[in-house]
């Protein structure tokens, strides 16, 4: 089993926000930024970057800095009247909605595993049911109580016949699993003896930090043997003949009942990679006859294999997906078969080969319907839960076992079920997840609306409030938005917004361009060169709920996660007289410095590189950190952040959090929450994440005129 945790990145010995450090907590402003300033000339522009110096966070200057940003605001936080009773009302939320259940799993015989995390528990645990039994497989809670650290399951994968199970554990949300395995990237080979695994390469010493994800090499393993007798099987470095780029992160993965293999690659962001297939019983040769299948120019972004027939999603001639079939015995792809065209309206997102069938996944607006195509069924495919309300997602069956469908359900004002819908189209409620809508919920009205933007686009935004709460400009109100990658925002319902929307406020979702709400084209539209398009978005959306009088200025705030940080900074600088305040959450905040990191590099492909004359100016437009102008009366800022987070270097909110507290002239606060037992949010253990939460409400509700600052 792949289960001893590796944490590759230093785990820094100093405790930040809400971990009792009280140093430099009395301080009447937050400490100014050691500054080393250096100016660069990329592509013939002057850029300036007052705070180089922040990246080096193991410097024993950046270290002082930071330790002292964070027990400012963890005091800040601490003083806003009513946050402890937020914290409270948050954790009894959650714990009275029931359950937490994801990353279902159906295998052969019965069982069905799953992530589980009861009532009350602070971390997911990895069960397996087998009828209306549950035993617990892995149990992440009693590792970080032997060591004091939080430690969360990064992936599983069990093998066909149920023996062997294999699966990482994270530290401290480092997300940095077992033997530096990929996550999602392990697979077992039908006869469940060998599973194959991709490993990152041990770097020499000195060496760049962007080459970490560089040459990476799947291995096959037999189970039950050491890791060191692991053999490589694709690569790089193993088939220089296929000439791979460095980039290339490539997974093999079979089928209980195909005689083939398949090698896929991507560059870790973009899905579009290259596809290889062989013969299963070629594995344990040292020459393996890799055949070419396709390239990223065949825009193919998910593939199931299901005995020698590999299914194919791509947006080529079809923005909104399709579904080929390639039979593997003639495996050229322009003799592929349409198995699932291009749905008239909505985007097929997703899909995957049962027993009889295949499944589509397709997105109209914020809900997801699955389709299922069979012989027989209509050509738009037949609704597995017409009578469903909502959304519905499919649950892994990999081994193509089952007629009927394990889904998962999901609307935005009720608690997730997990049905088995028959054929028929009935369903039943397996009760693997027991949650409910907790006791005093308020009841919620939904719009969802098209919001036209600056060019005339029209967003999707959909509005979540308190039903009979009046439209007055005076509602706190929090606009969400991501817009990269192509991922949209979907109806879901999560119990913590109650203490939020219980309180009169307001919560509203964007699907700003570069997202995939309406297909490959919209993507598209919010991508490198036309990513202005995501911020101008997201203040169209901000606008039209100012004049609908959901909010005002004076009680309006935005939040960006990750990718999103384009979203929300970029918002924040380009329109500072609409919001309150904002939140930045482990955002990317300096794109023009992002590439020179280990994991900004592979997001070369979604953003651009600066080493690109064509790509600079928009990069250099979308850098919140390279747009914060002096002397502008900037909204109060949150800015978050765990320390080992291997997604966006902590360096990215630290550079904007100086930059900020030196430019605004608001007097607003900008507060730099810190936890150096985090990452980036991926392995977070629940009471975490409540208390992450409690803060961002109390710092909102306190900036809209909701909350006060206690003495």
């Amino acid at each position: 089993m792949l289960s001893a945790a590796l944490c590759r990145r230093s785990c820094l010995a100093f405790a930040l926000a809400g971990t009792g450090l009280a140093a430099g907590a009395d301080a009447a402003r937050p400490p100014p930024a050691p500054s080393h300033p250096v100016t660069d000339v990329l592509q013939g522009v002057t850029v300036a970057d007052p705070y180089r110096n922040l990246e080096n966070v193991k410097s024993a200057e950046t270290l002082g800095w930071l330790r002292a940003q964070g027990a400012y605001a963890a005091a800040q936080l601490s003083r806003i009247a009513g946050r402890d009773e937020i914290a409270g009302r948050i954790e009894a939320l959650a714990a009275a909605s029931g359950d937490s259940v994801q990353g279902v799993m159906r295998m052969p015989g019965g069982r069905i595993y799953y992530l589980k995390r009861k009532s009350g528990e602070n971390q997911l645990k990895l069960v397996l049911r087998v009828g209306e039994t549950e035993r617990v497989l892995v149990d992440p809670e009693a590792m970080a109580k032997a060591s004091g650290v939080p430690h969360a399951i990064d992936y599983y994968q069990p093998s066909w016949n149920g023996k062997w199970l294999a699966y990482g554990i994270a530290a401290g949300g480092s997300e940095d699993a077992s033997l530096r395995v990929r996550g999602g990237l392990v697979h077992w080979a039908p006869d469940s003896n060998r599973l194959t695994y991709n490993q990152l390469r041990d770097l020499p010493a000195g060496a760049a930090e962007t080459e970490t994800y560089l040459d990476s090499t799947v291995f096959v393993l037999e189970a039950g043997r050491p890791g060191s007798t692991a053999r490589p099987l694709f690569g790089p470095l193993v088939n220089r003949d296929l000439k791979l780029d460095r980039l290339d992160v490539a997974e093999v993965l079979f089928a209980p009942d195909s005689r083939y293999m398949i090698a896929r690659t991507s560059d870790t962001t973009l899905p579009e990679g290259r596809l290889f297939v062989a013969a299963v019983a070629d594995l344990d040769r040292a020459d393996v006859a890799w055949r070419p299948i396709s390239t990223p120019a065949d825009k193919i972004t998910h593939v199931d294999l299901q005995g020698d027939t590999l299914y194919l999603r791509t947006y080529a001639g079809a923005p909104r997906g399709r579904v080929l079939a390639l039979r593997l015995a003639d495996p050229v792809l322009a003799k592929a078969t349409v198995a699932i065209a291009e749905p008239a309206t909505g985007v097929l997102e997703n899909f995957a080969a049962i027993d009889g069938a295949l499944l589509a996944q397709v997105a109209e607006g914020f809900n997801t319907r699955l389709r299922r195509f069979a012989s027989g069924a209509p050509a738009e495919g037949q609704d597995v839960a017409p009578r469903v309300a909502g959304s519905m997602y499919m649950a892994a069956d990999p081994a193509h076992a089952h007629r009927d469908v394990l889904a998962t359900t999901s609307t935005w004002t009720a608690p997730p079920r997990i049905l088995l819908a028959s054929a028929d189209g009935t369903t039943r409620d397996t009760g693997i997840r027991r949650s409910s809508l907790p006791p005093g919920s308020p009841e919620l009205e939904v719009s969802e609306v098209l919001v036209p933007s600056h060019d005339g686009a029209r967003v999707p935004l959909a509005i979540l409030r308190r039903k009979g709460l009046a439209l007055d400009g005076n509602n706190p109100t929090l606009l969400y938005g991501y817009g990269a990658y192509g991922l949209s925002e979907v109806a879901r319902f999560d119990p913590r917004n109650i203490a939020w929307l219980e309180r009169g406020g307001v919560l509203a979702y964007a699907n700003v361009r570069g997202s995939g709400a309406f297909g490959d084209a919209w993507y598209r539209a919010g991508f490198k060169a036309t990513k202005a398009n995501t911020w101008k978005d997201g203040v169209a959306c901000a606008r039209y709920l100012i004049a609908q009088r959901f909010a005002s200025p004076r009680t309006l705030a935005v939040m960006g996660t990750s990718a999103g940080g384009i979203f929300v900074g970029r918002a924040v600088t380009s329109a500072p007289e609409l919001f309150a305040a904002a939140v930045f959450d482990v955002g990317v905040m300096d794109a023009v410095r992002a590439e020179e990191s280990a994991n900004g590099i592979t997001n070369v492909s979604e953003f651009g590189s600066v080493k690109n004359p064509a790509e600079f100016p928009a990069l250099l437009e979308m850098s919140t950190y390279h747009q914060i102008k002096d002397g502008t009366p900037y909204p109060a800022v949150l800015l978050i952040h765990g320390l080992n987070d291997p997604r966006v270097d902590v360096w990215h909110s630290a550079k904007a959090a100086a930059r900020l507290q030196a430019a605004t002239t608001s007097g607003r606060p900008i507060l730099l929450r810190l936890d150096d037992q985090a990452g980036h949010g991926v392995g977070s253990t629940a009471r975490q994440g409540y208390s992450q939460r409690a803060d961002i409400y109390s710092f909102l509700l306190w900036q809209l005129g909701k909350a006060t600052l206690q003495p």
